[in-house]
């Protein structure tokens, strides 16, 4: 990391130069029903005043590295329960929004506190938030994180096991930690249509979830065949091109009232 990339990330948070999108995640309909927009995962992007828009996997490395991820991370949860609580208060079908957490901003202490903080300050019913953990999280200081899941799934927050099967996957940590929601990562997902090794893994973590009571979420859902065969397989939902592309709110808006069609 150079002290130039760090100290542009600075201004950045300074200026206000992030922006969230929200990519749409659809429950998949059974027997002729149409799939069904409910929830929306936030993603962070950098308005970069030479470069442009930059995507996180450019400069979430180095944030993380600096610790600044955890002021951006904490814009970004409060961000984002602020334009849920939005969403809900309007009607709209998206009763659920969801927001990544680096083992760095989960580890910094305070957790717990500002999720509470970022709920109540936004008006938003702890339920109507999901957090997004990455396997490396619960694996690391296990028992300091297993008491911060736990106070939070106290109140009612709903938690997520992010790109699952491409890190340390345990069913023990799936059970003690209760998660809700297992999403599968989308390297397995993009091939199931060519590759009987990677439909046999997906249908196996299907099965799985389904024994545990979880959500199973496919991620990089990118065509209609490929959606078809999840909904045969058994996934509750999907999130990819498919549908929509990570948009601006007013945007997903406008998706929307259109009916949530397909993009293709």
């Amino acid at each position: 990391m150079t002290p130039t990339a760090k100290e542009a990330l600075e201004r950045a948070l300074e200026h206000d130069a992030f922006e969230l999108y929200y990519q749409p995640q659809l429950r998949l309909g059974r027997a002729g029903e149409p799939d069904q927009p409910v929830a929306a995962e936030a993603l962070i992007r950098w308005h970069h005043p030479e470069r442009g828009l930059i995507m996180p996997g450019e400069f979430i490395a180095v944030a993380e590295e600096s610790g600044l991820i955890v002021p951006i991370g904490a814009w970004a949860l409060r961000q984002a329960c602020r334009q849920a609580a939005v969403w809900i208060a309007a009607g709209r079908p998206l009763r659920l929004v969801a927001v990544n957490l680096s083992a760095v901003q989960f580890h910094s202490g305070n957790i717990y506190e500002l999720v509470l903080s970022a709920l109540d300050e936004a008006g938003l019913d702890p339920g109507c938030l999901e957090l997004e953990l990455t396997e490396s999280i619960l694996l690391d200081d296990v028992e300091r994180v297993l008491t911060a899941v736990r106070r939070l799934k106290e109140h009612g927050v709903r938690l997520s096991i992010d790109d699952f099967g491409t890190g340390y996957s345990s069913l023990a940590y799936l059970k003690r930690f209760k998660v809700d929601k297992l999403k599968i990562d989308r390297s397995f997902v993009s091939n199931i249509l060519q590759s009987e090794e990677d439909r046999a893994i997906v249908l196996a973590m299907i099965q799985i979830a389904r024994s545990l009571n979880l959500t199973t979420v496919a991620e990089g859902v990118d065509h209609t065949d490929l959606a078809a065969e999840l909904r045969d397989m058994g996934c509750d939902e999907v999130q990819g091109y498919l549908y929509a592309e990570p948009l601006r709110p007013s945007e997903l808006e406008q998706w929307l009232e259109r009916g949530g069609r397909i993009t293709q």
